[in-house]
């Protein structure tokens, strides 16, 4: 079966990712859509999501951002908080298939500035 290219790069990414892991650092997973942003830490090593944040939540629809920057940037601190909140600090960064430019450069920049290390 032939993969397509969004499915080859996304397949190279986390095999990377995966083979540098170590049990004490979790991945850092975005996706994003034309609209929305989402996140969530995974733990590779149990595969179990152990949080996540996204643009569809009430908290954050509840501010009514029109610029989507604003909107990455709003669910980058929602993350972080929650991630200090289980000592979180250091995360592997998957950008997925999606370059790292705009949006999720964006949110990146601001997980650094809320004390993410990646």
């Amino acid at each position: 079966m032939k993969l397509s290219t969004l499915d080859r790069k996304r397949f190279r990414i986390k095999n990377k990712i995966k083979k540098v892991a170590k049990s004490e650092r979790f991945r850092l997973c975005v996706s994003r859509s034309s609209k929305n942003i989402s996140a969530q830490i995974i733990d590779d090593v149990n595969s179990k999501t152990l949080f996540s944040a996204s643009s569809i939540e009430k908290d954050i629809k509840s501010l009514k951002m029109k610029n989507k920057t604003d909107l990455s940037k709003a669910v980058a601190e929602l993350l972080a908080k929650k991630a200090q909140e289980k000592k979180i600090t250091k995360v592997y960064f998957d950008r997925g298939v999606y370059k790292y430019h705009g949006r999720v450069k964006i949110f990146a920049e601001t997980l650094r500035k809320n004390g993410m290390e990646f």
